[in-house]
């Protein structure tokens, strides 16, 4: 079959799911990665023969959006701030509003201070090692509670070729870091139950829910545990980033200040969605201590 062909075949059986933009999207993925072609080869070479040993690869793959698993499982891999990243069902696949809060960060640290930074809940690694690849004096550690998704974060500093320390551990049951930091960031599971309905049916049934979910009746879980640990391990002056949920802003903002946070700076997305947070904490108990 060729190239034109398989295109039109492939947007007909995809037309009831999916938007023809997107469907057009996937295609490019797919010939990116099979045939190591580009968009404008669609328009230069419409008439390639997809070939027999090539052809079930895209059969497979048009199985797979049938069922909308998403494009990044399907080729095991997405782009992150410009950096390749694998990702399976083990990680959660990174968005773009996470590359904004990797950008705000990039912002604020110098790229020549020698930085201490710690990533809570990493899944793909996807923050840290970004991170890592501008700011070469930093030391970076990552911490999770999935041995499968840490497995894939460290093929994920292979690949990109920096060095991440990895801590597999419950942060929920954890009461101390092992040193203090410069930097805390955290972007921890923050949507409600109640929420689920906003979800898309190939998040909900293919992204690891441990990831995402926390119940209605405590929905700033994690935020808390984080930053009861970041109060104690901060350095002085020391900056909490977190990303959060959209609809508990306020509420989020005002357990920072109850726990003596200051200088609490929400961040809108480019939704214009409240997404993000950066605070300090420097009582005069972190200050002693750090002498």
């Amino acid at each position: 079959m060729i190239l034109k062909e398989y295109q039109s075949y492939f947007s007909q059986e995809l037309s009831a799911i999916y938007p023809q933009t997107e469907i057009d999207t996937f295609f490019f993925f797919l010939i990116e990665e099979y045939i190591d072609f580009q968009r404008i080869d669609l328009v230069l070479k419409p008439d390639f023969e997809l070939s027999s040993d090539i052809l079930p690869f895209f059969k497979n793959a048009l199985e797979a959006l049938q069922k909308e698993i998403p494009i990044q499982y399907i080729l095991g891999k997405t782009e992150f701030y410009g950096f390749p990243f694998l990702v399976n069902s083990d990680t959660l696949i990174p968005r773009p509003e996470t590359e904004e809060l990797v950008e705000w960060i990039l912002n604020v640290i110098s790229p020549t201070k020698k930085t201490q930074i710690i990533d809570i809940g990493t899944g793909s690694g996807c923050i840290p090692i970004s991170l890592a690849k501008h700011l070469p004096n930093a030391t970076i550690f990552a911490l999770d509670i999935s041995k499968e998704a840490l497995t894939v974060a460290k093929q994920n500093a292979i690949l990109n070729k920096v060095a991440i320390y990895f801590i597999e551990t419950n942060i929920l049951q954890t009461n101390h870091l092992a040193q203090k930091f410069d930097v805390i960031i955290s972007n921890p599971p923050y949507v409600r139950e109640l929420e689920k309905f906003e979800i898309k049916k190939n998040v909900l049934e293919n992204e690891p829910h441990l990831a995402l979910f926390v119940t209605d009746e405590d929905p700033l879980l994690f935020y808390n545990k984080i930053a009861d640990l970041a109060a104690k391990h901060l350095t002085p002056n020391g900056l909490l980033f977190l990303e959060i949920n959209q609809y508990l802003g306020k509420e989020t903002i005002k357990m920072l200040a109850q726990k003596g946070f200051t200088n609490i700076e929400l961040k809108k997305d480019h939704f214009g969605n409240d997404r993000m947070i950066k605070c300090h904490f420097n009582n005069l108990d972190s200050i002693e201590n750090s002498k």
